[in-house]
C-alpha cells in the first residue's frame, strides 16, 4: 500500500531497511542543521551533490588507517593522560566536563587548533568557544531566543578566530612554504592543513574554512564527549546486573569497543536526521516522498527496529546477536554519502572474527573508556548525575564518578 504525504508535512522513517535506502537517495538533501547555519553553513556536513564529493574526496585523503593508527596509539595517549593527570590526583570527576575536555584536546589535535601556551586557562577558552559552537550547531533544539544567540555565537566565533585560528593558519602556511621550498620540516596532518593545501582546488574562502575547522572541533569533542558519558554509565549499569563480567570489561577490549557500540546505537549523537526532498522519492517499500518535503529519519526508533536488533532492541545488551551486514551502532553514523568521515576514529573498526589485536583499532572512545575502567571509575553515592535541562536533547548535565581503587 502507499503512503502519500502532503508536502506541509515531514515524512517520518523509523525502520531500519528504509533509513538504508533513504540515507543513500542522492535527491535527498540534509537538512538537520538548517537553523545552524552561523557555525555550520558550507561545512562538510552540509554541503550536497558536487561541492561535497570535492571537499570529501580532499578531506578523506586525511581520514585514512594510517593516520588513524598514529593518532591512536601515538598522539592521542599522552593527551589522554595529562588530561586525567589532574582528576586522577584528586580521585574524582566530573564526566561530563572530562569528557568535554578530553575531547576537546584530541578534538583539537585532528581539527589543526593550536594552543602554543598551554595553559589550562588557553584550554578553559577553547573550551568555552568549543560550547558556543555546539550551542550553534544544535541550535534547533534550543529553547532559548534563537535570534540573541545567533548574534552572541557569531561575535565568539569571530573572537575564536582571532585567538586561535588565524595564528594556526599562518604557522601552517609557514610550515607549507619552507616544505616546498626543500627545508626537512614536520608538516601537521590535521583538517586545517589539508584544507590549505587544497584552498584552490575547493574555491575556499577565510569565512567557509572558518566554519569547517569550527565543525570538526565541535563535531569531534561533542559527539564523542557525549558518548563518553553515556558509554560508562551504561558500562556501570551493566556490571550492577552482571557483576559476572567485572573482569572481562577490566580485561577484554574487544568486548569494552562492543559496549561502546551499542551504546552508540541507543544514542546517536543527533536522535534523528534529517533531510529535503530535492525530487519526487519512491522508496521500495511504497512510501512516496513528494519533491520539497522534509524527511525525518528517526534513529531512536530505527536503530531499535525489532526486525533486525531483537525483541530487546529497546535495552543495552553488548552481547547482542546481529544480522549479516548490520553494524553493531546501527546507523548513528549515518550511511550514504554523508556516512560520517571520522566513523572509525571515534569507534574504531568492527572487528572480525580472528582479528589481530596488535593490529586492530579499537577507536578514540575505547582508548579513553577502558583507561577509566582502567582507573576504578565509578558512581558517587553521595552524588547522583544529572539531566541538562538546557536543552530538549537526552544530554547529561553533570555526572560525578570517583575514581582509584576497585571498580
Amino acid at each position: 500500500m502507499t503512503a502519500t504525504v502532503s508536502t506541509t508535512e515531514p515524512v517520518v522513517i523509523t525502520t531500519f531497511e528504509e533509513a538504508k535506502e533513504a540515507y543513500r537517495a542522492k535527491d535527498l538533501r540534509q537538512s538537520l542543521y538548517d537553523e545552524g547555519e552561523v557555525v555550520m553553513a558550507d561545512v562538510l556536513v552540509n554541503l550536497h551533490g558536487d561541492e561535497h564529493r570535492a571537499r570529501r574526496r580532499v578531506e578523506n585523503r586525511l581520514f585514512r588507517r594510517e593516520v588513524f593508527e598514529r593518532y591512536e596509539r601515538e598522539l592521542f595517549p599522552e593527551v589522554v593522560e595529562q588530561t586525567l593527570a589532574p582528576h586522577v590526583e584528586s580521585g574524582k570527576a566530573d564526566l561530563v566536563h572530562l569528557g568535554h575536555a578530553l575531547m576537546l584536546n584530541l578534538s583539537a589535535l585532528t581539527a589543526g587548533v593550536d594552543r602554543p601556551l598551554g595553559t589550562p586557562e588557553e584550554t578553559r577558552r577553547l573550551y568555552d568557544y568549543m560550547m558556543l559552537f555546539i550551542e550553534g550547531a544544535t541550535l534547533a533544539h534550543s529553547t532559548g531566543d534563537k535570534d540573541e544567540q545567533r548574534r552572541r555565537i557569531y561575535s565568539g566565533l569571530l573572537d575564536w578566530d582571532k585567538e586561535f585560528l588565524t595564528p594556526s593558519i599562518n604557522r601552517r602556511r609557514e610550515l607549507l612554504q619552507r616544505a616546498e621550498a626543500g627545508e626537512d620540516v614536520e608538516v601537521p596532518r590535521d583538517v586545517l592543513t589539508t584544507l590549505l593545501q587544497h584552498w584552490d582546488e575547493l574555491g575556499l574562502t577565510h569565512e567557509i574554512l572558518r566554519r569547517e575547522v569550527a565543525f570538526f572541533l565541535l563535531a569531534g569533542a561533542h559527539t564523542t564527549a557525549t558518548a563518553f558519558v553515556r558509554s560508562i554509565d551504561h558500562i556501570l549499569g551493566w556490571l550492577q546486573d552482571h557483576p559476572e563480567d567485572a573482569e572481562l570489561i577490566r580485561r577484554d577490549r574487544l568486548f569494552v569497543q562492543r559496549c561502546i557500540h551499542e551504546t552508540l546505537r541507543l544514542n546517536p549523537s543527533s536522535p534523528i536526521g534529517r533531510r529535503r526532498a530535492l525530487a519526487p522519492i519512491r522508496l521500495r517499500s511504497g512510501k512516496e516522498i513528494p519533491e520539497g518535503a522534509i524527511v525525518v529519519l528517526d534513529l531512536h526508533k530505527i536503530n531499535r527496529d525489532p526486525s533486525v536488533f531483537g525483541e530487546d532492541a529497546e535495552q543495552f545488551n553488548p552481547r547482542r546477536p546481529l544480522p549479516p551486514g548490520v553494524a553493531p551502532f546501527g546507523l548513528s553514523f549515518a550511511a550514504g554519502m554523508h556516512v560520517c568521515i571520522g566513523q572509525d576514529l571515534a569507534a574504531g573498526v568492527v572487528p572480525r572474527e580472528g582479528v589481530d589485536l596488535h593490529g586492530h583499532l579499537f577507536g578514540l572512545l575505547s582508548v579513553v573508556v577502558q583507561r577509566m575502567i582502567d582507573l576504578g571509575v565509578r558512581r558517587d553515592p553521595h552524588d547522583p548525575p544529572e539531566r541538562d535541562r538546557n536543552t530538549l536533547r537526552p544530554y547529561w548535565g553533570r555526572y560525578p564518578v570517583l575514581l582509584g581503587g576497585a571498580a
